[in-house]
């Protein structure tokens, strides 16, 4: 494994959201409605992230409506839906953002974020992510997907920078 950027420095944080931003659970109704459960903290950290001056996007192989809600009401600007290839879409956020993979972040939990995870500078990981994901990263969360993972890898991010003792203060 090549030796990860600073997390210092990192300008952009890229997520996947089945495993990541949720639990990795699918709740269908019976009317086919699909649901999804968000943790308020996660929510809360990427709203930090954003208003630090930083980017935030989301890549999914999925597309469904109660995500899109979700990221919409945080105010996620850069969202890809049924990516197909992560990797490549990765290759395109970077070159349209102008954020050299070197100062970006990606935080995944399974096989399909490995492309994101080999190409960012700081590839994170939520502590249930399979065995290969864990392995690429540079830094595990405590915690699993969907119960704050992404809250504590922005938190770590922004004390790298110097920057969470300003979201702290911000609240009191």
């Amino acid at each position: 494994m090549r030796r990860p950027s600073d997390p210092a420095r990192v300008r952009l944080l890229v997520l996947d959201a089945d495993g990541t931003l949720t639990d990795g659970g699918i709740h269908v109704d019976g009317h086919g409605v699909e649901t999804k459960r968000f943790h308020v903290r996660d929510g809360f950290g990427m709203r930090a992230w954003m208003r630090s001056g930083r980017e935030i996007a989301v890549v999914t192989g999925r597309g469904e409506l109660a995500l899109r809600h979700r990221l919409a009401d945080l105010g996620v600007q850069h969202v890809v839906t049924a990516s197909g290839l992560k990797g490549a879409v990765l290759d395109q956020l970077l070159e349209r953002l102008g954020v050299p993979a070197d100062e970006a972040a990606a935080m995944g939990d399974d096989l399909p974020d490995m492309p994101l995870l080999a190409r960012v500078g700081y590839p994170m990981a939520v502590a249930d992510a399979v065995p290969e994901v864990r392995d690429m990263a540079a830094w595990v969360a405590s915690s699993p997907g969907g119960h704050g993972a992404v809250r504590e890898g922005i938190e770590h991010l922004l004390r790298a920078a110097g920057a969470w003792e300003s979201v702290v203060e911000a609240q009191k």
